[in-house]
């Protein structure tokens, strides 16, 4: 009987260890890390003075189309039917080079968008990777988006915020 209790001691052990485990839970708002870092604020800025010179060249292309237009209508009962052809066909062509333009500067914003920001997501990713094993946290929740965890206990789990940020180096 003795044994079968020993047995079932030593069995039991390794079992009710593991249970006994405690988990380390923590948040972290991704969003005010990566907007802290300076390389974020860097990329925005040459993302927007990226945007401006295409708005500003979409700008250029439209007023030129609108002028051309405006000048069409008011000389276009007075233009033979070939002119007047031919004006129109050029309108089309330029409006058409225009939506075409546009739609390559937006492909060419997202492109530059994703080039400058995937490296400095990654960064924080990877000091949050950091702080996560040097803590032995088991578990790093994103609170950025709410809407992709339904509930996180804040008063349970460990804000890492500020952890994250000092080891970027950023306050």
């Amino acid at each position: 009987m003795l044994k079968k209790f020993a047995l079932v001691l030593l069995l039991a052990l390794p079992m009710m260890g593991a249970s006994a485990q405690t988990f380390k839970f923590g948040h972290v708002k991704f969003y005010d890390v990566v907007t802290a870092m300076p390389e974020y604020v860097k990329a925005q800025a040459e993302l927007q003075a990226l945007q401006k010179q295409y708005t500003t060249e979409i700008k250029r292309t439209s007023d030129e189309f609108n002028k051309k237009y405006a000048e069409f209508v008011a000389a276009k009962d007075t233009l033979p039917q070939n002119i007047s052809e031919r004006r129109q066909k050029e309108l089309q062509d330029m409006s058409q080079r225009g939506q075409e333009y546009e739609q390559e500067a937006q492909q060419q914003m997202q492109k530059a968008q994703e080039e400058k920001t995937t490296p400095i997501f990654k960064k924080a990713e990877d000091a949050i990777k950091a702080v996560g094993e040097a803590e032995g946290f088991t578990y790093i929740f994103d609170l950025s988006n709410k809407s992709s965890i339904p509930f996180v206990n804040e008063k349970v789990s460990i804000d890492v915020t500020q952890m994250v940020k000092s080891k970027l180096g950023i306050k």
